[in-house]
C-alpha cells in the first residue's frame, strides 16, 4: 500500500511539473448534464473560448457532453481559428480508466484532447487541483463534490490555496453561496477565496486580473487577500469598462498610479469610486436575493397549500 501511496505521489508530483511548462492552466468543473435552460451552455461555450483568448489551457475531468463538453467545444473552436497553435492539445481531459471506457473511442471531441488516465479518483482530482485556479460552473452533484472536496482540501493544508470563480449563470449558485457563508459566519468553516462572476464580461474582467497579477499560490493569506481585492474591485473595474472602454490593465495601472504619486484628494476620490461601485453591485445583489426569496416562498406556499388540502380530503 505504502509502494503504491509513494507511486501515486511521484506521478502527481511529475504531471505538476509539466504542467507549469505550460503557462497558466484552468480547471473547470461542472455538470455532464445541460440543465433546462440553453442559457447554460451557451455561457459555457463562452466560458471556453474565453479560456483561449487569455491564452490559458483547459484542465478538467473529461467530458463530450453537457456543461463540460460545451466549454471543451467552445476551447477547441477558439483554439482552432489561432491558426499557429492548431497543432497543440488545448485540453487536459482527467480521468480514470473506468470512466474513460465509457466514451467510445472515435468521439471527436475526445479525440482532440491530450487524455491523462489517473489510477484512482482521488489520484484524479489532485492532478486536476494542480491547476492555477478553478473555476465552478453550473452542475450536479458531481460539481458539488467536487467544490465541497477542494474546500476541504484548502482548509486542511491539503491543497494550496487557490482562486475559486464561481460562474454564476443565471443565479444558479444563490443558495449554494448563502449556505458556504452561514457554515463559515457559524463557524464551522474557513471563509473561501471565492470571486461571483455572474457573465461573461466579469469572467472576462477576473481572468484579466489573475493574469496580470503575479500571485504566489504557495502563500495562503497572499492568495486569499488577492482573492477578496478582486471581489472588492470587480464592480469598479466593470464600470470603468461600461463607461470609458477601459481594459483591465489600464485600469489597474492607472489605480496603481494615484495609490503611489496622487494627492490625498486623488486618492480619497479613487477610494469612494471604488466603493461606491462595490455597494452598488451589492444592492443589486440584494434585490436579485430577494426576488430568489420572493420565488422561494411562492413555492413553498403553493406546496403548504397543497397539503392543507390533502389533508382535509384525508379527513372527509
Amino acid at each position: 500500500m505504502a509502494k503504491q501511496e509513494k507511486a501515486s505521489a511521484e506521478a502527481i508530483e511529475n504531471f505538476k511539473q509539466e504542467n507549469q511548462k505550460d503557462g497558466i492552466r484552468v480547471f473547470v468543473a461542472g455538470g455532464s448534464r445541460s440543465g433546462n435552460d440553453s442559457q447554460y451552455t451557451e455561457e459555457a461555450y463562452n466560458l471556453g473560448r474565453k479560456i483561449v483568448e487569455m491564452d490559458f489551457k483547459l484542465d478538467f475531468g473529461l467530458s463530450n457532453r453537457g456543461i463540460m463538453g460545451a466549454v471543451a467545444r467552445g476551447v477547441l473552436d477558439g483554439w482552432n481559428a489561432k491558426q499557429e497553435q492548431a497543432d497543440d492539445a488545448p485540453i487536459q481531459g482527467i480521468t480514470t480508466e473506468k470512466y474513460f471506457e465509457l466514451y467510445p473511442s472515435d468521439d471527436d471531441l475526445i479525440k482532440k484532447m491530450d487524455i491523462v488516465v489517473a489510477h484512482t479518483l482521488e489520484e484524479r482530482k489532485q492532478k486536476l487541483l494542480n491547476a492555477d485556479f478553478v473555476v465552478f460552473a453550473p452542475g450536479g452533484v458531481g460539481t458539488l463534490d467536487e467544490l465541497a472536496y477542494d474546500c476541504v482540501a484548502m482548509q486542511d493544508g491539503m491543497l494550496a490555496t487557490k482562486p475559486f470563480i464561481i460562474y454564476n449563470i443565471n443565479g444558479f449558485f444563490h443558495h449554494l453561496l448563502e449556505f458556504l457563508k452561514s457554515i463559515a459566519k457559524e463557524g464551522f468553516a474557513d471563509p473561501v477565496p471565492f470571486i461571483v462572476v455572474n457573465n461573461a464580461e466579469e469572467l472576462e474582467i477576473a481572468f484579466r486580473w489573475l493574469k496580470m497579477k503575479k500571485i504566489d499560490y504557495d502563500n495562503s493569506n497572499e492568495v486569499f487577500v488577492m482573492a477578496r481585492k478582486l471581489a472588492y474591485e470587480l464592480p469598479y473595474y466593470s464600470k470603468q469598462k461600461e463607461y470609458y472602454n477601459m481594459d483591465v490593465t489600464t485600469c489597474s495601472e492607472r489605480m496603481d498610479f494615484i495609490k503611489d504619486h496622487g494627492t490625498d484628494f486623488d486618492r480619497q476620490v479613487l477610494q469612494n469610486e471604488i466603493h461606491t461601485a462595490y455597494l452598488e453591485k451589492e444592492i443589486e445583489k440584494m434585490y436579485d436575493r430577494l426576488a430568489q426569496t420572493g420565488r422561494d416562498t411562492g413555492v413553498v406556499s403553493q406546496k403548504l397549500a397543497q397539503l392543507k388540502k390533502r389533508r382535509k380530503d384525508m379527513l372527509k
